[in-house]
This record gives C-alpha cells, sequence and structure tokens, in this order.
C-alpha cells in the first residue's frame, strides 16, 4: 500500500504530532532537493511505513509471489513483541504504519494486538486483506484495536470470476467478512476503519464491473476502488490483460508487453515509505517482494542506523545511475497510472 503526497498530508491532519510534521516538512524537502540536485539527500526519517504481519496465506493468486509460495527469502511471522521493539524507533516521526506486505495479516494471531500497539501510539493504521478470516469476534477486536483503513481485496462478483484468480477463495467468506467489520463498527460506534474494496481489472473480470459498483453500493462499502493488475509473467500476460486498453498499466512496445509510462529516474517511495519484512529486514519499497535489496535488520542495527546507513546510501546512487538498470524499478507504478 503506497502512501502519496496528498495522503501524507491527510493522514498529518489526523495525528499531527509537531515532531511528525517537521519530520514529513523534512523528508519532502530532501526528497525535492534530491530531485532537481541528483544528489541524494535524505533528511528525517520515514514518514510512512509497511511493516509485514506474515508472508503466510490462504490463497494462491496467479500473480503473486506469497499465492504461489515462490519466495527465495524465509518466511514467518512477525510476533507483537517485535512490533514493540519497533514501535518506539518510529512514533516520534511516523505517523502511518501499513500493517500489509505480502501474506494474509489475519493468518497472524498477533495482528490485532499489532493494530492496538500502533493506535496507543497515535498511528494512522492501515491493512489489505482477503476477509477470509474475519469473524465476527476478530471484526468486534479489530474495531477495538483502532485500525483507520481496512483494503478488502475482491476480484469477482461471482463465486465462478472470483476464484479464477483468487484460487482457493470464497466469495461469500469476503462479503460476510465485510458485513462483519461494518457491524462491528456500527454497534461500537464508530465510523473507522474506512472500508475499501479493491477491485483488479483482469480480462476474465472487467465485464463485472457494473456488477460489484451495485454490490458496494448495496452493502454500505465506503470506497470502491478499481485497479490495474501487476503482472509478473509479462510473456503470458495476454491471459489476464483486459480488452479495455483504459483498464491495464501495460501496452505492447517491440513485441513485448510493457509499462506504458517509461521508467523515470526519481522516486518518491524512496524517500518516504520503506518496508519491514516480518523479520524486520528493511527494504526499499513495495516492489521488492523477495527482499533482494537489504538495508539491514532494524532488530540488530536499530531503524536509524538502516535509514542513514550506507547501504541505502548506495542504493540511492543507483536511483540516479538510472531505475532501468534496477530489476524492481521496471515493474514499478511510479509515474504510471495504476487507479481507474
Amino acid at each position: 500500500m503506497y502512501l502519496g503526497l496528498k495522503d501524507s498530508w491527510r493522514m498529518l491532519r489526523a495525528h499531527v504530532k509537531p515532531s511528525r510534521f517537521i519530520n514529513t516538512f523534512l523528508v519532502e524537502l530532501s526528497y525535492f532537493i534530491s530531485r532537481f540536485t541528483r544528489k541524494p539527500i535524505f533528511w528525517g526519517m520515514p514518514t510512512a511505513i509497511s511493516i509485514e504481519p506474515t508472508t503466510a496465506c490462504n490463497l494462491g493468486c496467479p500473480q503473486c509471489p506469497s499465492g504461489l509460495k515462490q519466495f527465495n527469502r524465509p518466511t514467518g511471522k512477525m510476533s507483537l513483541q517485535q512490533l514493540n521493539t519497533i514501535i518506539p524507533q518510529i512514533s516520534r516521526t511516523t505517523g502511518y504504519i501499513t500493517l500489509y506486505f505480502q501474506g494474509e495479516p489475519y493468518i497472524n494471531k498477533d495482528f490485532t494486538g499489532m493494530i492496538a500497539a500502533a493506535t496507543k501510539e497515535g498511528i494512522y493504521t492501515a491493512t489489505s486483506s482477503n476477509a477470509h478470516f474475519i469473524t465476527p469476534e476478530t471484526a468486534r477486536k479489530t474495531v477495538e484495536a483502532g485500525l483507520k483503513r481496512m483494503i478488502i481485496s475482491i476480484d469477482g462478483a461471482t463465486q465462478q470470476t472470483y476464484a479464477e484468480y483468487k484460487i482457493d477463495g470464497e466469495l461469500e467468506k469476503v462479503i460476510q467478512g465485510t458485513q462483519n467489520i461494518l457491524s462491528a463498527r456500527k454497534a461500537l460506534k464508530v465510523s473507522y476503519p474506512i472500508v475499501v474494496w479493491q477491485f483488479i481489472v483482469f480480462a476474465h473480470n472487467e465485464h463485472e464491473i457494473p456488477e460489484i459498483k451495485k454490490m458496494a453500493k448495496e452493502l454500505g462499502i465506503d470506497k470502491l476502488q478499481l485497479k490495474t493488475a501487476q503482472i509478473y509473467d509479462l510473456e503470458n500476460a495476454e491471459k489476464w490483460l483486459p480488452a479495455n486498453a483504459e483498464f491495464t498499466r501495460y501496452s505492447e512496445k517491440e513485441g513485448r508487453m510493457a509499462l506504458k509510462a517509461a521508467t523515470k529516474n526519481r522516486c518518491s517511495r524512496f524517500y518516504r515509505n520503506p518496508v519491514l519484512t516480518w523479520d524486520g529486514t528493511m527494504v526499499p519499497c513495495c516492489f521488492d517482494k523477495d527482499a533482494t535489496h537489504n538495508f539491514g535488520n532494524v532488530h540488530e542495527s536499530g531503524m536509524k542506523a538502516i535509514w542513514k546507513g550506507n547501504l541505502r546510501q548506495a542504493f540511492a546512487q543507483k536511483l540516479k545511475k538510472g531505475r532501468s538498470g534496477i530489476d524492481i524499478c521496471n515493474n514499478c507504478t511510479e509515474g504510471v497510472r495504476v487507479w481507474i
């Protein structure tokens, strides 16, 4: 889940602390100075962080390394104790935590405790889930923990279409999980979490866009967002890409599929929003799903030492020379239209 500049300022208004406000100003200023001078400058600490509760997932989505169980890195779950060593290092400067990277967060039994730990420090929390494990009790615990934003992945309006991509998934469980969250927040008389249905548009489901809009309205979903698909197997992309060119981020170039927009030699994610994998490893962004660009482990070195460290500085030099030479940048959405 990528936090852009507008979202950064929206988050600050809701969870403002002088130290976070100053930090965000420093981060944004250093990003723009670096962009125009082409010299890596790092002021401040991350304004937002994605933290991975687990790599485990109950589904087998064909274009997802978690679903395909194709990680080269170790798999596992972060403990609440591990998270509690991270939060004190970031609470003064970071106002937004996305408790999700790969995997299904609710598989981690400590998940609602993680939300509560961040909420206690006045940090805005968000997550993304396939909703299969959101029982009435889990929904109540989630709302009580203070989760502010929940993206629920729902890539079909019928079971047949949904299961075409969400292998082993049950649409009815997604709908029931959604209803459980909505019922829990109503019972507890709060307006959070904001519930977002995310519908990734593929060739097999683009015809169901009108129906998913109808379903979202009938259920009282706060927001429905249609998203273009990220494809890893570009050689066989035609199977997944929708016929409507407006619904895809790819086009054919020189006989192969590639991103419509050219890769530009700048990266706001790198300055604002790093990722911590379940074991505490920091990686540049959410596109490094296999953690191939390891900046260090926060449990061993500490957040500040890694954020300002030599490995991250070296990666910044690679960005300066050209993102086209960095593997994870070649399928990145920086400058690409993602939302429909």
